[in-house]
Parts: C-alpha cells; sequence; structure tokens
C-alpha cells in the first residue's frame, strides 16, 4: 500500500479546522479553576486518542508560569504496552523550522547577518531558476514560503539517498509557479540555504548551533537531532515508535513503521526544516521560550526585537469573515474574535506535533502523537484548553473533526471504487526492454535496471540503494525508498504496448504526490 503522509516535514496543517467559528460566539461563562480544567482536559484527551486510534501522546500545558499538565497517554509501542510518559522522545516535524529561524534571529542579534541580506552574498554559488531571484533573495524569503517554489517541490527527492548539498543544487532546476514573493506555497528546502547560511558565519554545523544556542541555554537535555539521533534513542527505549495513519476504505488504519519504512535518512536531510527530536518536558520549555519573548529565567537569550520579528505575520495564508491566518518566520499566526493564537505544527513518517503559545492568556502547551493522525486531533486539544481557559462553554471540537473525517473517507472511497471500475488494464513491457543503465546530469548521476529472478530492480541515487519495481499499469511501476513511493514511467522509442516497443530511451520519475515530473528524463545510455 502507498502512504500518502497527512501532512508534512515534513507539512504543516495550516487550513487546520475551525470548528464553532466565532460568527456567533457563545457567552463566556465563569473560568474554570486549573484544577477543573486539567480534568476535563484529561478526559478530553482520552476520548481524542480512542476516537483517532492513537497509540500515544504527550500532552503539555503551562499558565502563568505554571506547569498545568505534563502527562504521556498511551503507549509508546502497542506491541511492549510501554506507557508514554514526560520523557518519552518524539519526533516534532516542522516545528523544526522555528528553531532555523531562532539561530538567525540570534546571529542576527550578534550582528553577523541581517534578514535583508541577500543569499548570494553570503552564499555565492546559491542559485535558483530565475537568476534574478537568485541574486535577489533574501534571508527572510528562505523562512516565509514565498520563494516562488511549488508547494512541498523537492521535499522527496532525499528519500532516493540524496543529500543536502545535492538538494541544494538542485534548486537551479525547479521552475518556479508563482511570482517571488506574490504567493504563501509551504516549502521544506529553502531551509537547507538557510542553515547553510548558519553555518558559513558561525564556522559550526547547523546542529551544532542547535545544541549550543538552543538547547543548552533552555536546558533542553534530553533533545535529540536526526535520524540517527532518534534512531539510537528508541534502541533504549526512551523514543515512541512511529506508526502510520492510512484510509483503508471508509476507516482509519494505523501500522507500525519499521525499519526503512521510518525514513530516518530523510529526516536527515530534510533536518533544519524538520529533524528535531524533543519529549514534552523539553518541547514546553520551547514553547515557554517563546511565550516569554526570549527569556529564560532572567537572562534574555534572543532579543524581544529578534522575537517580535518571528512573530510578526508576513503573508496571509488564509482568511474569512472571523479568521484571518498569517505565516511569519516558522510560525502560523492566527486571529479570531476569540485571541490570537501563535502555533506550528509537523509532521515526520509515523508522528505529528502541535506546539503553541498565547500571549494575552498567557497560556502555552504542546501535543505530541506517534501517529501520522491528521491535524484536527492536535487542534481539538488545544482549542478546547482555550476555551476553557477563556470561559466558553463546552464545545466538542473533535466531535465535528470526526464526523468531517468519516464524511469524507466515505466521499474517497466511492471515488476509489468507481477509478477501479474505470481502470483499462494495460500489460507491462517485455523486462529484458527496461533492463539497462540510465544517466542523467549531475546532481542526480546514473541509475540501472537489473533482472534478478524475472523481477526488475531499481539502482539510483548516490547511496547505490536497490529496491524492486512493482508494476502499476502499462509502462508504470513503482518503488518504495526511505519509506517514501515514486511511481516511474518507462519511456520506449516507438509504439506503447506489446511486441512493436523497442528498448526504453528513459524514464521519469514522479516525486511526490501528485507533484509533476519537473526534472527531465533519465535517458538509456
Amino acid at each position: 500500500m502507498k502512504r500518502v503522509l497527512t501532512a508534512v516535514i515534513l507539512i504543516a496543517a495550516i487550513f487546520s479546522t475551525n470548528a464553532q467559528t466565532d460568527k456567533n460566539i457563545p457567552s463566556r461563562q465563569q473560568v474554570l479553576s486549573d484544577e477543573e480544567i486539567v480534568a476535563g482536559l484529561n478526559s478530553y484527551i482520552e476520548q481524542v486518542r480512542s476516537d483517532w486510534k492513537i497509540p500515544g501522546m504527550g500532552v503539555t500545558l503551562m499558565k502563568d508560569g505554571k506547569v498545568l499538565l505534563m502527562k504521556g497517554y498511551g503507549v509508546k509501542d502497542y506491541a511492549t504496552g510501554e506507557k508514554v510518559d514526560k520523557s518519552t522522545l518524539f519526533q516534532i516535524g516542522s516545528v523544526s523550522k522555528s528553531f532555523t529561524s531562532a539561530l538567525i534571529a540570534s546571529l542576527v542579534d550578534e550582528g553577523l547577518l541581517h534578514w535583508e541580506d541577500t543569499v548570494k552574498n553570503i552564499l555565492p554559488d546559491f542559485e535558483m531558476y530565475d537568476p534574478w531571484v537568485s541574486e535577489n533573495m533574501q534571508i527572510k524569503d528562505l523562512t516565509s514560503h514565498r520563494t516562488g517554489l511549488k508547494e512541498q517541490a523537492g521535499t522527496y527527492i532525499p528519500n532516493m539517498g540524496y543529500d543536502r548539498d545535492d538538494i541544494y543544487r538542485m534548486l537551479k532546476l525547479m521552475k518556479p509557479v508563482y511570482t517571488f514573493r506574490g504567493d504563501y506555497q509551504y516549502n521544506n528546502i529553502t531551509f537547507i540555504p538557510a542553515a547553510k547560511i548558519i553555518e558559513k558565519v558561525t564556522g559550526k554545523s547547523w546542529e551544532d548551533n542547535v545544541r549550543e544556542r538552543i538547547f543548552e541555554p533552555l536546558g533542553m537535555t534530553h533533545s535529540t537531532l536526526n535520524g540517527e539521533g532518534f534512531s539510537e534513542v528508541m534502541k533504549t527505549g526512551g523514543a515512541a515508535l512511529p506508526y502510520e495513519f492510512v484510509r483503508n476504505g471508509k476507516q482509519m488504519q494505523v501500522n507500525p513503521l519499521y525499519g526503512d519504512e521510518q525514513a530516518l535518512w530523510w529526516l536527515t536531510v530534510i533536518g533544519p526544516a524538520g529533524s528535531v527530536c524533543c519529549t514534552p518536558e523539553d518541547l514546553l520549555k520551547w514553547a515557554e521560550f517563546h511565550l516569554n519573548n526570549g527569556k529564560v529565567g532572567d537572562k534574555q537569550v534572543i532579543s524581544e526585537k529578534q522575537m517580535n520579528y518571528l512573530h510578526r505575520g508576513v503573508t496571509i495564508t488564509s482568511q474569512n469573515g472571523s479568521r484571518t491566518n498569517l505565516y511569519g518566520h516558522s510560525w502560523f499566526i492566527e486571529q479570531t474574535r476569540k485571541c490570537r493564537i501563535y502555533y506550528h505544527t509537523g509532521t515526520t513518517w509515523g508522528m505529528t506535533t502541535l506546539c503553541f503559545f498565547v500571549p494575552e492568556l498567557n497560556v502555552c502547551g504542546t501535543v505530541q502523537v506517534n501517529s501520522e493522525a491528521p491535524s484536527e486531533p492536535r487542534h481539538a486539544i488545544m482549542r478546547r484548553a482555550l476555551d476553557m481557559f477563556m470561559g466558553y462553554p463546552d464545545y466538542d471540537y473533535n466531535k465535528e473533526y470526526l464526523d468531517d473525517w468519516y464524511a469524507t473517507a466515505a466521499k474517497r472511497a466511492e471515488r476509489d471504487s468507481a477509478a477501479a471500475a474505470e481502470r483499462v488494464v494495460e500489460p507491462a513491457p517485455e523486462l529484458r526492454k527496461i533492463a539497462g543503465k540510465y544517466g542523467k546530469e549531475a546532481p542526480f548521476g546514473d541509475a540501472s535496471v537489473t533482472l534478478e529472478n524475472d523481477k526488475p530492480f531499481i539502482t539510483i541515487g548516490p547511496k547505490g540503494w536497490k529496491r524492486e519495481l512493482k508494476h502499476v499499469n502499462g509502462n508504470k511501476y513503482n518503488f518504495r525508498m526511505d519509506g517514501w513511493g515514486f511511481d516511474i514511467t518507462f519511456l520506449f522509442e516507438e509504439g506503447t504496448a506489446g511486441s512493436s516497443m523497442k528498448s526504453a530511451y528513459g524514464f521519469e520519475i514522479a516525486w511526490g504526490e501528485g507533484e509533476e515530473k519537473d526534472f527531465g528524463i533519465w535517458r538509456r545510455k
């Protein structure tokens, strides 16, 4: 089964549902005590976990500097039954972007950078598809998703073994889909040049900068970075096992992810956009740091001026009569008639996260999940908690979100059935005609298709990974690497089926779900 991420590292759920819209906000009731809020949330969180078939969750909540909730719910792994607690390590996905932006802010404080510096002035080899954009891209553009790149462009290329330098060199091959600074489209790979800038001016790796400038001053002693670090903690039993979340017909299904399916190489490569791993206890410190506008105790780690810059909206992501959503520098800002919420979500292979803070309530919190369940259960918990703090009557966000999910699943299942009934089955080409060596310009390099026991295998990417090609239909196959499925279509010199085919003259790969084949053809050598 091809697994499709509900939201990426990769992908933040910016258009999250906003049930009980503010058009008719109910009157406030008496504000509950902290104890009543925690008691109500405990049962609500368990209901959310059960309804969305979530193995385990870590949830934290702080108000007025006091920790009200720091608790695990469910298990790290169904097989062992070991409980999640405040010290369980989770991947936090795209919440990592806020770490990269904060590093830049700290370097601006030190006078080593300015947000308006052009990227090319610091990285002379930086190239985008449009030469004018290459010359005029500023640091602030890298962290606000308005570079002209298509949403999620390039996100899945690392899953074939390409590293950060490879992706950096591929930027010049990616055609823009909108005018530079003319729109908002969420992306991961622009955080790679952002990390290179950090490394250039400090002389240290992005990872070392995170440790020295964030983990250490904030006391995040149990946090780690990249896939390898997470894997090591998992071996000791200190990390939650990731679970995929898929739609099976009209129903939810969760499956544990092991080995290659955890995409730990991808997590390392995409690091500046998604490789931070935190326990609930540590992630709350990150939320509190932003709530306190850059202070840890009496120490101002990042200046208020730069923290305000990080939290300032740059681009409108969505808007209606009762709500405006903006994106700043790695934070979403949601303004409604109730309050203003700063938050970011994160999704990796088998893990999802929500980190938020609300200055006017002096509240912050986190929700971490060892499942790719969509953003709705996390948002349901956050919105219910904030309503309770503000004294609004009970509203079951979870039920509304759940009903919507099942209604949508039913419609999709019907479309799947209709599409299957209309599908025209085409034969596979003779395997000997697709076997051979193929080449493409750097940084992609060569690939080969070999036959083993009458099965085709592809070897591709700089790490030389080899995987079996599974026939889909006609000349189209699929292969999985590092937890992601790629569609590959073989191209022939003449004809489309049967004996009229000559040997393949090339193939093209679809790089992501619904993503066009932007990078041309590997040609037969």
